[in-house]
């Protein structure tokens, strides 16, 4: 089984690339047949920097006209999340009157979904749907409902495919989870 070692911690492989592609193909289909034909452009939102590889991927899988926004928002010190989110980078375009698509790398508590839904009504977005690539069901506390989820996994830490520890990690294809 195929382990890394990023700082003090090993992480072994939880899911395979193919896998993640797999997933991605389904979530964007649902996405396709939501916004075909569509007559604006929506906005797919990049939450930096996580959802990097995971906006990249779907990007490349969806067949109507979009326009791609980033903002940054952190709540994570090494492998817990602090329950703090902040917004480290504002929106990179107005938004003002149009649909967002927010993408993220993962849902867990729900935090960070809660603060960016607040962020874009005041920033003038006129409907937001919630795309993820990988959700914790375990973990979110939330009531906001998540339009398209690619996966569900346990309540474990992991890294790869955009998410890090530490800000390591980021840059493997696959998916691994804390070996302990």
């Amino acid at each position: 089984m195929k382990k890394i070692t990023l700082k003090d911690k090993t992480f072994r492989i939880s899911i395979p690339y193919e896998k993640i592609s797999q997933a991605i193909d389904q979530v964007a289909d649902k996405i396709n047949a939501d916004f075909r034909g569509c007559e604006d452009i929506p906005i797919l939102l990049c939450v930096l920097n996580g959802s990097i590889m995971f906006m990249g991927e779907l990007m490349k899988r969806l067949d109507f006209n979009c326009q791609i926004v980033s903002t940054k928002l952190t709540s994570y010190e090494g492998t817990s999340t602090t329950g703090r989110v902040k917004q480290a980078m504002g929106l990179t375009a107005d938004i003002t009157g149009r649909r967002v698509i927010i993408v993220e790398d993962i849902v867990d508590t729900g935090n960070t979904i809660v603060e960016l839904q607040g962020i874009l009504k005041d920033a003038g977005a006129t409907e937001t749907k919630i795309c993820t690539l990988l959700y914790k069901p375990e973990a979110y506390t939330k009531d906001v409902a998540l339009d398209y989820v690619a996966m569900e996994i346990p309540n474990e830490f992991i890294v790869g495919f955009g998410l890090d520890y530490d800000e390591l990690g980021r840059n493997f294809k696959d998916i691994y989870v804390l070996d302990i």
